[in-house]
This record gives C-alpha cells, structure tokens and sequence, in this order.
C-alpha cells in the first residue's frame, strides 16, 4: 500500500479518548523523506483489507496499531508479534501497542517487559477555545526557516532543517495539518504541528517545543490552546498528546491548556533475543 493508503487508512481509525498511532506519526516521519517514510511503514492485510499498521521509528523502536474490530484477532496478533521480532534488531527493543489489543497481550506473554511510561493527553473540542493571549502565525514555505529554527531550539539534538520541513509539507498527511509559531515581541518564542484526521475523528499534536532562552513565562500553555484551536477550525473533535510520564512539566503544560489526562501507557521491551 502506497503512503497516501497508509494515512487514509489510520485516519478512518481514530477514536476519541484513545491513544495510538495516528496519520500525524506518519506525517512528522515524513521529514526524512519520502523513500525513508516508505521503507519504515509495515502494513499487515488479510483478503485485501488492511487490519495493522506499523512505523520503524527509529532502529529499535516499532510503534503500531491495528484495527478497531481487530483488536481482539489472535490469529493476527501472532502474525505482527513473530514478524515484529523479526525485524528489531538483536538485544533491546521496543513496541508501541494498543492498550487492550491482543498484540500487546500476546508480547506480554512472550516475555516482553513494561519499559518507558507515557501519559497520554485528550483535550475535547465541541466547546470553544480561550484565545491564547499570544501574536500566533501559520507558517507556509516561506517561513519554514522560522519553525525549524525554533525546533532546533527546543530539543536538544534536533536536526530539523527548512529542507525536512519541506520534505514533510510534501507528504499527503500534511494536507490536513498545520504548522504554528507563536511570538514574543519579534522573538519566536514556541511552536507546534497539528495533524487533522478528518472532521469528526481526534487531531494530533506532534511535536510541541518551546525555545530554550523563553521557557517559564506560559509559551507552552499559549502554543498548546493555540494548536487545540486551530484542530477545531480543521473539525477535529478532540486533540491528543503523549508524552513520556517523567516530563511534568510537559504534562503540567497540557493540563493547564484544558487536556485531561488518559490511562499511562508504557512501551514494550524485548532486552535479549
């Protein structure tokens, strides 16, 4: 399946109140290219229809998702399982699995051991969004050199560039996303993408950074309502979030934004194999 069958197909996944991979994993992958996008994404089908859905994320790291009437499918869960573990690399490994999928019951019972917490995050969006109280922008092309700048700002290790940014604008789940920087002054203070999944299904954000010299004065609260409210104006019915449990305050920033918090989650690690 080609990548634009892979996004269509996670968008018509989404739920609300759940966490998992979304058509937005895809999307910021994408900076890395088309060819890299492609040769990450795994797709498991039976009679034509595909049930799961999984990204190489890094060398040892899978995240997937199946289905929703599939969850409980055993018969593909040991299907994904044998051919996951085949394709990690020797020694430590990670899945991301849905909570309540026979995929992740299925490594539990292979030995694979809890790792990192998340805490995922779900803000509604029926109501209204307070207005964040900040000079906010929508960044096209010609300012990409801004919202990489920022990026690169806020993670340490980035290697996000106008050139990725332009990579990932060029793939089809950026067709429902948005890129925002929000400023102090003339300064770019923070910034943020969202990703839609079509009117009525949960947006993503993914990722939000604020500037190392600018942190502590409410950016990340203000770029946070900011992204809610531009998912609204794209139809989402919620926004959703995950990041690891350690990072309080990231996810003190979420709560003070109006996310609600959802059931932690943790990957999956194989130490040894």
């Amino acid at each position: 399946m080609d990548e634009d069958g892979v996004v269509g197909v996670l968008r018509e996944w989404q739920r609300d109140g759940t966490a998992q991979l979304h058509p937005g994993d895809l999307g910021w992958f994408r900076r890395f290219g088309a060819e890299a996008a492609t040769a990450a994404v795994r797709t498991w089908a039976r009679d034509g229809r595909v049930l799961a859905v999984g990204l190489l994320d890094g060398p040892g790291l899978v995240r997937l998702t199946v289905a929703p009437d599939a969850f409980r499918d055993e018969d593909l869960a040991r299907s994904v399982v044998a051919d996951v573990d085949a394709l990690l690399p020797e020694g430590t490994a990670a899945v991301e699995s849905p909570s309540g999928s026979a995929v992740r019951d299925l490594l539990s019972d292979s030995g694979w051991e809890p790792g990192e917490p998340w805490t995922p995050l779900c803000r509604d969006l029926t109501g209204p969004v307070p207005d964040p109280g900040v000079r906010v922008e929508v960044v096209g092309p010609e300012r990409a050199h801004v919202r990489a700048a920022v990026q690169r700002a806020s993670f340490d290790g980035s290697t996000f560039t106008t050139s990725r940014w332009h990579a990932m604008a060029a793939g089809p789940a950026y067709a429902d996303a948005r890129c925002l920087v929000s400023h102090d002054g003339n300064d770019a203070v923070a910034a943020v993408t969202v990703w839609s999944a079509g009117p009525g299904r949960p947006g993503l954000l993914e990722p939000m950074g604020v500037h190392r010299d600018h942190r502590g004065r409410g950016h990340g609260t203000a770029i946070t309502l900011a992204a809610a409210a531009a998912l609204r104006a794209l139809g989402s019915s919620s926004a959703i979030v995950a990041t690891p449990s350690a990072n309080a305050g990231g996810v003190a920033t979420y709560l003070a934004a109006g996310f609600r918090r959802l059931p932690e989650v943790a990957d999956q690690v194989r130490r040894s194999r």
